[in-house]
């Protein structure tokens, strides 16, 4: 069956600040609530010249599709914060409230609770806080609900000196439960496995990807694996699949892991960029989201990889609209049953091409303002609305047959980078393509 890739930016929003790390919330009836974390390096001044300090803003906004021509997303709050490497919401609600958490560059673990006016407005009021350690950043967190599961609320964190802690949330309050030396560099990422949340993985600078039972204490990793060649960078357990790993790292590569059998990898996939954050989709099994630092955000199709070890998986889809790092990026639980808008005429912006990696790039001239005009053929190459596609192309990957997917897919996303600190909220539409008349469709 062939596919058709499609994908339409809503909206573009200045930061300000440099933006490394976007969430979508996960708890009903707060579906439609996102954040976006940033991080400003400031050098010092005076005597503090040589100590440089790192501040951030906490964003909280609100997603709305009421008029065709307004912009979706409503800026609710700005929170002034030490500088933010990473933000997750706990999948489930903590006494009736949806309960951030944010990894700082002051080696705090911080915690918001998000509470809601008469009038219905939603706000984020500090509820926790804990320093992992002394002079140094906290660089990642994972909830261990991932499976919408209530029975033990615990969060994990990493940072910058190769420490990993495991605290616990008991009415409102942080408490460590374990922390230990886990890399001999910085630890960029942890994370829990959602379906045995006693297992805890590890990556770090010094390339290697770890496993830790924490019923038998951290003095020693149950896995250690030097697959990767870089830094390990992104972990996430995949929700709806029992076993089943993703890791990415600088060396540009996304591995399937089976966590029964961690010496070989299920699959290989190259990206082309050092893949800084993963995501499984919220519901289904298969699609995985993708930040790749210098070659923008892709989405893999994984389900022969996983079903079949059948090799790398498929790039779908490719957001390619932001012009710097790819940090941060998620899927929103948002329905989009409605159809794609089209793009208003009178609201075009002006577009400069260049050709990079056989995509054409578009430039907004006005990096704040509202636009639905960017495309996606079915070969994952942006297309402006006024110029014709080619009649050729490379293909992005061999075309995934999903046995599942007879249904078209409509996803709402995110996706944030960094040196020009942009926020991007856009769709993508994945659709069955029909045959022409009179051809019969295998």
């Amino acid at each position: 069956m062939a596919w058709k890739s499609r994908t339409r930016s809503l909206q573009v929003f200045d930061t300000g600040q440099s933006a490394d790390t976007v969430e979508w919330c996960p708890v009903p009836p707060c579906h439609n609530i996102l954040v976006c974390g940033t991080y400003q390096l400031q050098k010092g001044a005076g005597v503090d010249e040589a100590t440089p300090t790192r501040s951030g803003h906490l964003y909280l906004f609100d997603f709305r599709r009421e008029a065709p021509m307004s912009p979706p997303l409503t800026e609710l709050q700005r929170v002034d914060t030490p500088a933010i490497l990473d933000v997750k919401w706990c999948h489930v609600s903590v006494s009736e409230k949806a309960i951030l958490g944010a990894a700082a560059a002051t080696g705090e673990l911080q915690l918001y609770a998000m509470s809601a006016s008469q009038e219905g407005s939603r706000s984020l009021q500090p509820l926790s806080s804990l320093e992992v350690g002394a002079e140094r950043l906290t660089l990642s967190l994972d909830w261990s609900t991932g499976r919408m599961d209530s029975s033990d609320v615990r969060v994990v964190c990493s940072d910058s000196a190769g420490c990993i802690s495991v605290l616990s949330l008991d009415e409102g309050s942080l408490t460590t439960l374990s922390q230990w030396k886990a890399h001999d560099f910085e630890a960029w990422i942890s994370a829990f496995s959602y379906w045995d949340t006693q297992l805890v993985y590890t990556g770090g600078d010094d390339c290697k990807l770890k496993g830790w039972d924490l019923r038998m204490g951290p003095s020693c990793p149950t896995v250690t694996s030097k697959r990767h060649s870089m830094g390990v960078c992104s972990i996430q357990s995949n929700p709806h699949r029992e076993h089943i790993l993703a890791t990415g790292s600088y060396d540009e590569q996304v591995l399937l892991w089976d966590g029964r059998n961690m010496r070989q990898p299920l699959s290989e996939t190259a990206t082309g960029g050092g893949v800084w954050r993963l995501k499984w989709h919220p519901t289904n099994p298969d699609l995985l989201l993708a930040a790749c630092m210098h070659n923008d955000f892709h989405i893999l199709h994984c389900q022969q990889a996983l079903e079949s070890s059948a090799g790398a998986c498929p790039i779908v889809a490719s957001y390619i609209l932001h012009n710097s790092l790819a940090y941060g990026a998620d899927w929103s639980r948002v329905s989009l049953d409605e159809p794609a808008p089209c793009s208003p005429v009178a609201a075009e912006p002006k577009e400069s091409f260049a050709e990079s990696r056989g995509h054409l790039r578009i430039q907004y001239e006005s990096p704040t303002a509202s636009f639905d005009t960017s495309l996606e053929d079915d070969t994952g190459r942006y297309i402006p609305e006024s110029v014709t596609a080619p009649s050729s192309a490379p293909a992005v990957g061999p075309a995934p047959t999903p046995d599942h997917d007879a249904a078209s897919v409509s996803c709402l996303l995110a996706t944030c980078s960094f040196y020009d600190h942009m926020l991007h909220v856009w769709r993508w539409d994945w659709t069955p393509e029909e045959a022409p008349q009179g051809t019969e469709q295998r």
